[in-house]
């Protein structure tokens, strides 16, 4: 009887392992998010982006809100805007703007437009020295006409 409680103790311990890895198995391919320990590291460091600005946040630090000045979409090519008015709402980085619009350096239009995409994220500033770059050809025409 002793022997075959023991049996019987011996089997239950066999099944009951073997139960206890399948579930170690399973858990271990499962689809959940692996341990914070795993995803901390040098790994984090290069997947982080600098974020992208929209124009206010671009324009928020020139004075008088940057009208006056020159901005650009990043992968816009030859286009910008010279701001000429800024409708801001109350929490400073959403709003509406207008402006003139150059292409390739030369005034597309004498008044001013409603500038699109200025909530969207990737305007920039326009420098002095690319402005004069920029103002160059217009010179040029000025003085052969």
């Amino acid at each position: 009887m002793a022997t075959a409680a023991a049996a019987n103790k011996a089997v239950a311990e066999r099944s009951f392992g073997f139960l206890r890895q399948s579930l170690g198995l399973l858990r271990n391919f499962s689809a959940a998010a692996p341990p914070p320990q795993a995803t901390d590291g040098g790994d984090a460091e290069k997947t982080k982006r600098k974020k992208k600005k929209n124009l206010f946040d671009v324009v928020q630090f020139l004075p008088n809100w940057g009208i006056g000045y020159k901005v650009a979409k990043s992968h816009w090519r030859d286009v910008s805007y010279e701001i000429t008015k800024i409708n801001l709402y109350k929490d400073g980085r959403h709003g509406k703007a207008w402006g003139v619009r150059y292409k390739a350096g030369v005034q597309a239009g004498a008044e001013p437009i409603k500038i699109s995409g200025v909530n969207k994220r990737g305007w920039k500033y326009i420098k002095e020295a690319e402005k004069k770059a920029q103002d160059l050809p217009k010179e040029r025409e000025q003085i052969t006409a």
